[in-house]
C-alpha cells in the first residue's frame, strides 16, 4: 500500500518541478534565446555561404584564367607531334605560377601512341580526372555564331586523400596537347573553416548576449507582475487594505489601476456585508438574550400547570400539555440560537479535561434515560483531554437524532485511530436519502417543504459538528451497507494544541485595532472550522457576548426537519432528563 501511495505524490512533485522550469522568466529568455538562435545561425549561415561562394569563385577563376593563357602560351612553340621529353617540358614550365597548380599533358606521340607528361606524376595522373570531365573536354562542339571554338574549358571540383582540388582541362583549339589542372583548395578551406568558427563564436556570444536580455526584460515585465501576484495574494488572505504603487502609463499601469479600484470596491462591499452581517448577528444574540428572562418566568409557570395536570380539567389538559411541550421547545430554540451565535461571534472557547470517553458515553446516556434503547461497544481507559460539556452535546445530539429518527438498536462504538478518537453512533433506521446526506449538518434544513415546522430546532447536527470543530475535529455521516445510518466523530485525543490557538488568536483579536474591516480573525478549531467574513467577525469581537462567559449546557433538539416517509432529520437528541 505505501509503494502505491507514494507515486501520486512523486508524480505531483515532478509536475511542481516541470512548472517551476517552465515559468514565465524561464520561458520569455526561452523565446529570446531561440529568436536570437535563429537569426544569429541564419545570418552566420548566410555570411558563410556568401563568403564562400566569393572565396572559391575568386581562386577557381584565377587558376582557371591563368592556365588557359598559360596552356596556349607553353605549348603554341611545339611541334604538331611533340616528344614526350618536349612535352614534360612543357608541363614542367605551365606548373611553374603563382596559382601553384599542378599540370597534366596529353597528346599523340611520334612513332604512334600517345604522350602523358605531368608537372607531380606522383600527385596528378589521368585516373585523377574524372571520366565526366574528361568527356566533356575531348567534346567537339558545332561553331556558330553562338559558339565560336569547338573545345572549352572546364572545371569541376573533388576531393583527393581528403583535401579538396579543383580540376580543370581543355584542349588547344586549332591542334595541340590536352591539359588539365589540379589545384589544392585546402588553404581556402582553413580559411573557411576560420571563418565558421568565428560565425560560431559570435552566434553564441549573440545568444548569450540575447539572454541578459531577455532577463533585464523579464526582470522588468515581471516584477510588476510578481507585485500583483502578492497583492492579489494579500487580497485572499483578508487584508483588503492591499493597493499596489502605480508607476507609468503603459499597460501594466492601467492594470494596477483596475487591481486598486477592484479592490477598493471589495473593501466597501464587504464592510457592508459585514456591518449588516454583526447587526444581524447582534441581532439574534439580543433577542435571545432578551428572551430568557420571560422563558424563565414561563418556564416556572409551566412547570407548575404540569404538576396540577391531574388534577385539571380534562378538556383543558391537553391545552397545558400542548404549552408546556411548546415552551420547553422554545426554551431549547433560544439556548441554540445563543449557542450558534457564540460560535458565530469567534468567543466560544474550549475548557479542557481529562475525560474517560466510555464513563462519558455512559453518563450522557444515563442522563438521558437511553441505557435501554443503547448498545454500548467501549473499552474502559480510553482517556483524551477533551471538553466534557461540549462532547457530551455531540454526544446528546448524535445519539438522540438516531434514537428519534432511525430504527433500534443504537450502538455507539468507541475506538482509537493513532491520535485520533472514534465514535460511531449507528442506528438500524431506513437511512438517509442521498440528496438529503449533503446536508444534514447545515443549519435549520428542512428535507421536505411539506413539513415547514418540527418538533426540534433544526440546529442540533449543526451545533454538534461546531462542537467537533472547535475540537479540530469532523463529523461525517453515511449509510451502511447493512442498513441505517452512521454518524462518525473523529476528536483528537489532545486538544491541548487547538486551545493554545484559539487562546493566542483571542490575545491577537483583543491587541487589534478595529479598522475598515479588511482583518481577519482565524477560525475556530485547527483548520477544520468553518470561516466566516473576516470583517464581520472582528466587528463581533469587539463586542462583548453578554452570555459568552455562561458556562452553561445546551439543551440540543431532536429535530423532525426530515421527509415523513424516512424519519430522518438534522438534529440531535433533546435532553429529557437535565442538562450535565
Amino acid at each position: 500500500m505505501s509503494a502505491v501511495s507514494e507515486e501520486p505524490g512523486r508524480a505531483r512533485g515532478w509536475t511542481a518541478g516541470l512548472l517551476r522550469w517552465f515559468s514565465l522568466r524561464l520561458r520569455l529568455v526561452l523565446v529570446f534565446g531561440l529568436v536570437a538562435l535563429t537569426a544569429a545561425v541564419s545570418a552566420s549561415a548566410i555570411a558563410y555561404w556568401l563568403n564562400r561562394d566569393a572565396v572559391l569563385t575568386r581562386t577557381q577563376n584565377a587558376a582557371l584564367d591563368e592556365f588557359r593563357k598559360s596552356l596556349k602560351d607553353d605549348t603554341d612553340p611545339l611541334p604538331s607531334v611533340p616528344t614526350c621529353p618536349e612535352l614534360r617540358d612543357a608541363a614542367t614550365r605551365m606548373a611553374d605560377n603563382t596559382q601553384k597548380y599542378e599540370v597534366l599533358l596529353i597528346t599523340r606521340a611520334r612513332g604512334g601512341g600517345s604522350c602523358s607528361a605531368a608537372s607531380d606524376k606522383d600527385l596528378f595522373t589521368l585516373d585523377v580526372v574524372p571520366a565526366s570531365l574528361r568527356r566533356a573536354v575531348d567534346q567537339k562542339r558545332s561553331v556558330d555564331k553562338g559558339n565560336a571554338s569547338p573545345y572549352h574549358l572546364y572545371w569541376q571540383r573533388i576531393t583527393l586523400h581528403g583535401t579538396p582540388y579543383l580540376v580543370g582541362g581543355a584542349r588547344v583549339n586549332g591542334g595541340g596537347p590536352t591539359g588539365y589542372l589540379l589545384k589544392s583548395l585546402d588553404t581556402e578551406r582553413q580559411d573557411l573553416n576560420s571563418l565558421a568558427w568565428s560565425l560560431g563564436i559570435a552566434t553564441a556570444l549573440a545568444l548569450i548576449g540575447a539572454a541578459l536580455l531577455a532577463q533585464a526584460a523579464a526582470a522588468t515585465v515581471l516584477r510588476p507582475v510578481r507585485r500583483l501576484g502578492e497583492a492579489a495574494h494579500r487580497l485572499g488572505e483578508g487584508h483588503l487594505d492591499t493597493r499596489l504603487q502605480v508607476s507609468g502609463s503603459d499597460e501594466l499601469a492601467n492594470l494596477s489601476h483596475t487591481f486598486n479600484r477592484a479592490a477598493e470596491r471589495l473593501q466597501k462591499r464587504v464592510a457592508e456585508l459585514s456591518a449588516r452581517e454583526a447587526s444581524s448577528r447582534r441581532f439574534v444574540a439580543d433577542m435571545s438574550h432578551e428572551l430568557r428572562t420571560p422563558l424563565t418566568a414561563i418556564t416556572a409557570v409551566t412547570e407548575v400547570l404540569e404538576e396540577e395536570a391531574d388534577s385539571l380539567d380534562p378538556m383543558i389538559a391537553p391545552a397545558v400539555q400542548l404549552v408546556v411541550s411548546e415552551t420547553r421547545r422554545l426554551n431549547d430554540l433560544v439556548e441554540n440560537l445563543m449557542e450558534v451565535t457564540r460560535f458565530d461571534a469567534g468567543t466560544a472557547r474550549l475548557v479542557l479535561d481529562d475525560v474517560d470517553v466510555a464513563d462519558q458515553v455512559t453518563a450522557c446516556i444515563d442522563a438521558r434515560a437511553w441505557l435501554d434503547a443503547v448498545e454500548l461497544d467501549a473499552a474502559r481507559g480510553i482517556v483524551a483531554r477533551l471538553d466534557p460539556r461540549r462532547l457530551d452535546v455531540i454526544l446528546a445530539n448524535l445519539i438522540g437524532n438516531a434514537l428519534k429518527h432511525g430504527g433500534s438498536p443504537v450502538r455507539v462504538s468507541v475506538r482509537t485511530e493513532g491520535d485520533e478518537l472514534l465514535v460511531k453512533v449507528r442506528d438500524h433506521g431506513p437511512g438517509i436519502p442521498e440528496d438529503v446526506l449533503p446536508h444534514v449538518f447545515d443549519r435549520f434544513y428542512k428535507a421536505s417543504a411539506s413539513r415547514p415546522r418540527s418538533e426540534g430546532s433544526g440546529l442540533g447536527l449543526s451545533i454538534a459538528m461546531e462542537n467537533a470543530h472547535i475540537h479540530g475535529g469532523d463529523i461525517s455521516a453515511a449509510n451502511s451497507p447493512d442498513g441505517g445510518a452512521v454518524f462518525t466523530l473523529r476528536l483528537p485525543m489532545d486538544a491541548s494544541p487547538i486551545a493554545s490557538d484559539q487562546a493566542a488568536d483571542e490575545r491577537d483579536r483583543e491587541g487589534a485595532v478595529e479598522g475598515d474591516g479588511a482583518g481577519t480573525v482565524p477560525r475556530q478549531g485547527k483548520g477544520k472550522g468553518r470561516g466566516r467574513g473576516a470583517a464581520g467577525k472582528a466587528a463581533r469581537a469587539k463586542r462583548p457576548d453578554p452570555d459568552a462567559d455562561t458556562d452553561t449546557g445546551t439543551d440540543t433538539d431532536a429535530d423532525t426537519d426530515a421527509v415523513e416517509n424516512t424519519g430522518r432529520s438534522t438534529a440531535g437528541g433533546r435532553n429529557e432528563e437535565g442538562r450535565p
